[in-house]
């Protein structure tokens, strides 16, 4: 994946204002616009010029784009092949409507129409274009020419949850990271820490609303709304799918062989029995009907995956074993067919 540096596209300075910014590519549209230009590239480098300005022209973008170069270079990135966006950077960035990912789904495309680059997509997902926002929606007309009343922008941010939140429910503080334009027209990073009410039996990719969180309206006009796209902590304990939960379970040779009851610790904090049946082999799928995230009507299951776990033989006793159970089994060739 190609590197863009979208300030060495419009050609300006890492620390230029917004206003340098919007002077850059304005220089440049006119350049290499289609319409008008005769360079033999210019539909290419004027959907160059569209990227990197819907990025750097928007202050919540450019703030999370300059955050990403600057955790690549400190973790030792010396070119731009070296740049990527870790998984789950985005997570706690605040992105007002048509700023950035609207839900982190939906569709981005550049001003020709033509689709932003693999590096634009990895950053910001394929959400609405829009630098600078979508701008007030609705409101209330008034008479004599007077303003109307706007409702403010609706907020969008995606946030990690551990899976017992989702079980349980929680009160947890959250902090946003945003970006504003400072009087002399700078980029300049701001946060604001929220207490948030997490429902019990929230799931993946579930928004939860905020009233009032968004920016303020116009002219007296409502505030706009928060939306917290709900996302789970990466954790190599268990695979959600919906409401599915999929976790291992390890369990011995002679479990497996001959069966029995084997004591498992859920995700939800509790611990159960379950019987692994006779003559089971790695791989297969335990159900625990219910025991998967929590919802009003249909909660989802809970799957154990079995793993079997071969103790080692280091001792003569043990060898003695393995050796026995060898000759238990002549002719046993589990890559038979």
């Amino acid at each position: 994946m190609e590197f863009k540096d979208y300030y060495q596209i419009l050609g300006v300075d890492k620390s230029a204002s917004q206003d340098d910014i919007k002077k850059a590519y304005r220089k440049l549209a006119r350049k290499y616009h289609p319409d008008v230009s005769k360079e033999a590239d210019a539909p290419k480098r004027m959907a160059e010029v569209n990227e990197a300005n819907t990025v750097l022209g928007d202050p919540e973008k450019r703030a999370a784009y300059d955050t990403v170069g600057a955790q690549a270079w400190a973790a030792g990135a010396r070119s731009g092949d070296d740049v990527r966006p870790p998984p789950g950077w985005n997570a706690g960035y605040e992105f007002s409507e048509g700023g950035g990912p609207e839900g982190f789904s939906g569709h981005f495309r550049g001003g020709d129409g033509a689709d932003f680059s693999e590096f634009f997509e990895q950053m910001f997902g394929r959400a609405r274009a829009g630098g600078g926002g979508a701008g007030a929606r609705g409101g209330h007309g008034r008479a004599g020419g007077a303003q109307a009343q706007m409702r403010g922008e609706d907020h969008h941010a995606r946030i990690e949850l551990d899976l017992i939140d989702a079980y349980r429910g929680a009160e947890r503080s959250i902090t946003l990271r945003g970006a504003k334009v400072d009087e002399q027209g700078h980029v300049v990073p701001q946060e604001r820490t929220l207490q948030v009410s997490i429902p019990k039996g929230v799931k993946e990719g579930q928004m939860i609303r905020l009233a009032g969180q968004g920016s303020p309206g116009f002219n007296g006009g409502p505030a706009g709304d928060l939306f917290l796209e709900v996302h789970f902590q990466p954790d190599a304990r268990w695979r959600i799918e919906g409401r599915d939960v999929t976790q291992k379970l390890r369990v011995t040779p002679w479990e497996a062989a001959l069966g029995g009851g084997v004591q498992v610790n859920t995700p939800d904090g509790a611990t159960v029995e379950v019987t692994v049946p006779a003559g089971s082999g790695g791989g297969r799928k335990l159900r625990l009907k219910g025991r998967g995230i929590p919802a009003a009507k249909t909660p989802g299951d809970l799957y154990l995956e079995l793993e079997v776990a071969v103790p080692g033989a280091i001792t003569d006793e043990q060898k003695a074993a393995w050796t026995a159970l060898r000759d238990a089994y002549p002719g046993f060739d589990p890559r038979r067919a």
